[in-house]
């Protein structure tokens, strides 16, 4: 396993499945899909397996993303406990937003905001985040949990290098906006420009 930078070329290799990790608000969707469209591989929102109407988990999520996975190309969000093993052994990049607690929090403060009044990205089945003021009254608003998951999602990827069991593995660590940016001109359009 290689962990990378985002000035760091990725090599000659051909990249065919890629996973974002990263805490709510890291952008892990949007890069996934400009991934995806930047290598020719198909995007697939992970949220889409998982949410069905009413915040409802659908009962065929796991065997669905699993299946998705044995496809040879794909990009997605690097999520779901009991299918993240799984993935994690089949990608060539795992993309890691390790980004500052402050930026994730004020982006998903933002998309909340903006999904409520209908200009911001929708969600799977058809659902909507609780207004904000709901902040106070419901322990499962989107805030509290990106709050309390921004060190939990840090330390699942910490332990995927701390391990090292993905030889082939390549991790890009990225911290900020900044560094996605450079990434995304620099490796990234390099290795497209050679494909």
């Amino acid at each position: 396993m290689r962990v990378l930078g985002p000035r760091d070329p990725l090599g000659a290799q051909r990249i065919r499945r890629i996973a974002v990790a990263g805490p709510a608000g890291s952008g892990k969707s949007t890069l996934a899909r400009t991934l995806g469209e930047r290598l020719g591989v198909p995007y697939v929102e992970f949220e889409s397996f998982f949410h069905g109407p009413g915040w409802t988990v659908r009962e065929t999520w796991q065997a669905d993303v699993l299946e998705h996975l044995d496809g040879d190309a794909w990009s997605i969000e690097w999520q779901g406990e009991e299918v993240r093993e799984r993935m994690t052994g089949r990608l060539d990049v795992l993309v890691w937003l390790d980004h500052p607690r402050a930026l994730t929090m004020a982006r998903v403060v933002k998309r909340t905001l903006l999904r409520r009044i209908g200009r911001g990205s929708k969600i799977p089945g058809g659902n909507v985040e609780g207004p904000l003021h709901t902040f106070f009254t419901d322990r499962g608003h989107i805030v509290k949990i990106a709050w309390r998951y921004h060190p939990i999602q840090r330390a699942r990827v910490r332990k995927v290098v701390d391990e090292n069991r993905y030889s082939g593995l390549l991790v890009v660590r990225l911290r900020g906006q900044r560094q996605v940016d450079a990434w995304l001109r620099g490796p990234v359009a390099a290795l497209v420009g050679g494909c």
